[in-house]
């Protein structure tokens, strides 16, 4: 389900003494599948944009289509693209509600008119895609932990079987073992549902780890887009505007500046090493040392 925006601006209380633009002219298409990482500081505008993809806010001037469907269009069943397109917000007790766990991830498939059967079968499916505990279900959403709050709030758009899912920094808050845990879960979910991943992080590592395309914004608009080597090969330039790079790109323009043949960016450490290897198994082969 491909999503297509054209022009879009967004102006917070637009019209008035206090208006704000928050995003101007933004051209994105995202394909079926991708698996998309947005980034850019506190106030770039990308919360903003995602909360576009499914509706919960509107252009002020510009486009946004879904799998073909405008969503500025008069009589757009709003309701139907938000099965489509699933949203969770980086504050997960913002959408957790209900009295249990259960209630909370069966609210939505019960509100589409399934048969109970089905929607029991959706709520056991979510909750297990996420390594919901069973213990939890008749616990109150409140009563859990960060990490299992933001699981529940994942569930609870799974179980609406969306084609897309957005995700607005789905870790923060959480402890590096949790973080590593959720990441799985979304890298396993994507390859098994096939779908289409779009979230919004301040973590490089996270980015570089699960996206196959980044999108940086500064200042409202996208100014640079590609894969995650072609994007953190630029350092100098996303530390311009308040970002940084993942930990082994560091590294590896660190040891560039001290002579080493190495690439721009790595992304892994595994890649890292591989890299480093072969520069210090050529130099043994020469008989010469880089600088160190």
């Amino acid at each position: 389900m491909p999503i297509e925006v054209r022009g879009l601006t967004h102006i917070y209380q637009a019209n008035t003494p206090f208006a704000r633009i928050a995003i101007k002219d933004i051209n994105l298409t995202i394909d079926d599948g991708e698996v998309v990482g947005i980034i850019g500081h506190t106030g770039s505008g990308k919360s903003t944009l995602v909360q576009h993809f499914n509706g919960l806010l509107r252009p002020t001037a510009g486009s946004i289509k879904i799998d073909g469907v405008e969503l500025g269009q008069k009589g757009v069943d709003l309701r139907g693209i938000r099965r489509k397109v699933g949203l969770v917000f980086q504050y997960p007790e913002h959408q957790l509600f209900e009295e249990t766990v259960w209630g909370d991830v069966a609210f939505g498939p019960r509100n589409m008119g399934i048969s109970a059967d089905e929607v029991q079968g959706r709520v056991e499916r979510a909750l297990a895609a996420v390594d919901v505990d069973a213990v939890l279900v008749e616990r109150s959403p409140f009563e859990l932990s960060g990490g299992e709050k933001r699981r529940v709030a994942i569930a609870g758009v799974l179980a609406m079987e969306p084609s897309v899912l957005v995700l607005d920094e789905p870790t923060a808050g959480l402890d590096p073992r949790g973080r590593q845990d959720l990441l799985r879960q979304i890298q396993r979910l994507q390859e098994e549902r096939h779908l289409t991943v779009v979230f919004v992080s301040h973590n490089m590592a996270e980015v570089a780890s699960l996206a196959d395309r980044l999108v940086v914004m500064h200042e409202g608009a996208i100014i640079m887009e590609g894969s995650p080597k072609t994007i953190f090969a630029e350092g100098e330039r996303l530390e311009a505007i308040g970002l940084g790079v993942p930990d082994m790109t560091a590294l590896m323009q660190k040891l560039r500046a001290k002579g080493w043949d190495l690439p721009k960016s790595a992304l892994s450490v595994k890649e890292a090493e591989k890299a480093i290897m072969a520069v210090l198994s050529k130099e043994a082969r020469v008989g010469t040392g880089a600088d160190v």
